[in-house]
């Protein structure tokens, strides 16, 4: 789907298929070396006996998620991955006027318009940090859209900030797919029972390396979860995704998401050093990064994209993005090895995108 210009289908495996298969991936933001082998054991050990002749069945998973987050389970519904709880808002849902907070991730402006929704952009500027101002928001949006920590400029909003979007008649979803990757989850929303409309999506697709399982979740209000999941089809979470959901929650999936949130941090830290080293060559860091990547804007960075693909590295294209045009891409966060190589590999692409 193009709308004025911006490929809102063009997601960032797009780098890595085909002849891209065999490059060091840095455009899609899936925590590598995942899922764990205590996650893959679990996996498949509900693929055994006749487990998947059987009906799949949430309710262990759903109940499971709930705890996680302090909830009821009437305030939960799994998905097939985040992408399913766009389609079913764009489905279920009777909007007036939506908005999207841009740039971040598309599947979400594309899902509502695919329903016939009319759609509004507020376009965060980057000569602002691509920080959050309510004001322009319209008073007359009936749902609004908004991620945190955003994709793909990393900023995290605080969480007061997006609950003054908050008001009733209004449906506010705020997309928190990267927000375990995040020390502490600060700012996070997940479990908030106080924000009027508040509709908070999660991903464990991210953190997990799970993205071929599409396994994801909606927190909202018991009338808002009732309306999506008479949206959905019968049984819409296979059973190895279900076990996923349920092992993800647990105390020890969590102890180790902090740990993997604290050393992302890090990794991140060191890449976002090593990116300002191309200061003199005009490259910008969006700054704060708050997120499992980052994003830059750089001289020819349409060349620079293709020359770091001839020497092995694939990264994400940033035009794709309403708000962004061709001179920005986005880099994964990786360990400290793969980053060194890519700045070095960095180093060459500039060079001969500047000839």
């Amino acid at each position: 789907m193009h709308t004025d210009g911006h490929d809102l289908r063009h997601h960032g495996d797009a780098e890595v298929r085909d002849d891209g298969s065999a490059l060091i991936d840095l455009a899609v933001n899936v925590r590598a070396d995942t899922p764990p082998v205590w996650l893959r054991d679990r996996i498949a050990e509900s693929l055994a006996g006749t487990a998947l002749a059987a009906y799949p069945d949430g309710r262990a998973a759903r109940a499971a998620v709930a705890a996680r987050h302090g909830l009821p389970v009437e305030r939960v519904l799994l998905t097939a991955g985040a992408a399913e709880a766009f389609v079913l808002l764009a489905r279920a849902l009777k909007v007036r006027q939506s908005v999207v907070v841009h740039p971040q991730f598309t599947e979400p402006e594309a899902a509502l318009r695919d329903a016939g929704h009319p759609v509004d952009r507020v376009l965060l500027r980057p000569e602002d940090g691509f920080r959050l101002d309510p004001a322009e928001v319209p008073e007359d949006a009936d749902l609004v859209v908004i991620g945190n920590p955003t994709n793909p400029t990393s900023v995290l909003h605080p969480a007061g900030l997006i609950c003054e979007l908050a008001r009733p008649g209004r449906t506010l979803v705020v997309d928190e797919a990267f927000m375990d990757a995040v020390p502490d989850e600060r700012e996070a929303l997940a479990g908030r029972r106080d924000v009027p409309g508040l509709v908070v999506l999660r991903s464990l697709t991210k953190t997990w390396g799970l993205a071929g399982l599409r396994i994801g979740y909606v927190l909202a209000a018991p009338e808002t979860i009732g309306a999506l999941e008479r949206a959905q089809p019968l049984w819409p979470v296979s059973t190895p995704a279900l076990a996923a959901a349920e092992a993800c929650v647990s105390p020890r999936a969590l102890a180790e998401a902090a740990s993997a949130a604290r050393r992302i941090a890090a990794d991140r830290a060191h890449l976002v050093a090593g990116l300002r080293e191309f200061a003199p060559d005009g490259l910008v860091v969006a700054e704060p990064a708050e997120g499992p990547f980052v994003l830059v804007r750089l001289p020819h960075a349409a060349r620079v994209r293709q020359h770091l693909r001839g020497v092995g590295f694939a990264v994400r294209r940033g035009d794709t993005f309403p708000g962004l045009d061709e001179g920005w891409l986005r880099v994964a966060v990786r360990d400290r090895v793969t980053v060194n190589r890519f700045l070095q590999a960095l180093d060459r692409a500039v060079t001969l995108a500047g000839r």
